[in-house]
């Protein structure tokens, strides 16, 4: 599970992160603060991998927060902004001390939501893998080759794969079949092999043959790199 900090001063607003963050997969709540000195003391006693961080609030302020904990350069802590401070000064500042996100209030849960997926993906990828070609990190991490309005092979539709992805997910680590994706999704085999070798061409599905009953041969699919973000550029 990934570690939040919440720092928020308005009670509310705090409770209000909480309640969202509850609500996606992955994470897990360990503390909230509402100024710079409990977020500090909080820091200095919990492992802490990803900090919600509001810019105003009295005293020092969410900036000065982060820029300590950089310069300190004592704790791994990636940081997410979740605040009103709309100014290009602030965006900046967050940027280039290493920000993840930034987040504008008011929000709604969907703009939370892909912050936090986009982010959990990227934590798990990092912590799993011990070095990236530069392929990888173009499309694994920083995104390279995604383009907003890529185009699918003639034939394929977004929706469809969204809904052939998602049952591809539901899987998890078990190998499937083509036949059993057609029945889960109720679309055609021949259409649905046809999604699956697109997906496979991606590198984010593995293959592999096996015999069936009658000593007929059956290719299995196992998920390798797959996820609901992959492909939410396409259309």
């Amino acid at each position: 599970m990934i570690k939040v900090l919440i720092l928020d001063d308005d009670p509310m607003v705090a409770e209000f992160n909480k309640r969202y963050l509850n609500e996606v997969e992955g994470y897990e709540l360990a503390a909230m603060a509402k100024s710079f000195t409990e977020a500090m003391e909080v820091i200095k006693t919990v492992d802490i991998d990803l900090l919600l961080l509001d810019i105003y609030m009295a005293g020092k302020n969410g900036l000065e927060l982060l820029q300590h904990i950089r310069t300190k350069n004592k704790w791994k802590i990636d940081v997410i902004l979740v605040t009103a401070a709309d100014d290009v000064d602030s965006i900046q500042t967050a940027l280039r001390y290493g920000a993840v996100d930034y987040i504008i209030k008011p929000f709604e849960f969907e703009r939370f939501n892909q912050a936090l997926t986009t982010y959990r993906e990227k934590y798990h990828l990092l912590n799993k893998q011990n070095s990236f070609n530069q392929a990888e990190l173009d499309r694994k991490i920083l995104h390279q080759n995604e383009s907003k309005h890529a185009s699918l092979p003639k034939g394929l539709t977004p929706n469809t794969l969204k809904v052939i992805v998602d049952a591809i997910l539901e899987k998890r680590d078990e190998p499937f079949s083509t036949d059993e994706i057609a029945e889960r999704v109720q679309v055609s085999r021949v259409s649905v092999r046809k999604y699956i070798k697109f997906l496979k061409e991606m590198g984010v599905l593995g293959e592999r043959m096996t015999y069936g009953a009658i000593g007929r041969p059956v290719y299995l699919y196992v998920n390798k790199d797959l996820t609901k973000l992959t492909f939410q550029h396409f259309s």
